[in-house]
């Protein structure tokens, strides 16, 4: 699963819901809600850092007026979550060892098979 977006700012853990973008042209920072991609020249905010910036002396912003919502997960983020949830549910196999001990076995995932170091 992909993680989110981070907010740009150094230092800032939280997760991304505005997208800044500056056009020089216009001597303008707008800031909007999070892109769909990420792109080179804009900048991913989280909602305070979104809220609070300011432009430099000269330069107004426009700032989205609406709410900032963290984007929904894509079909991809929901399929790994479920591969993950059913990996996590499957219960390891047991076998016993030359000792006679229960202990738990790699055993087969898939088409690949792990043979355990004690086998010969």
């Amino acid at each position: 699963m992909r993680s989110p977006r981070r907010c740009s700012r150094n230092g800032c853990p939280r997760q991304a819901v505005a997208t800044l973008t500056y056009v020089y042209a216009e001597s303008t920072a707008v800031v909007g809600p999070l892109a769909a991609f990420s792109e080179p020249h804009t900048y991913d905010l989280c909602e305070p850092h979104a809220r609070s910036l300011t432009a430099p002396r000269g330069w107004q912003v426009v700032r989205h007026e609406g709410e900032f919502r963290p984007p929904p997960p894509t079909p991809d983020d929901l399929v790994a979550l479920a591969e993950a949830v059913r990996e996590a549910a499957r219960p390891a196999p047991r076998h016993a060892d030359d000792t006679g001990d229960i202990t738990q076995s790699t055993g087969r995932r898939g088409h690949l098979r792990v043979i355990p170091p004690n086998a010969s």
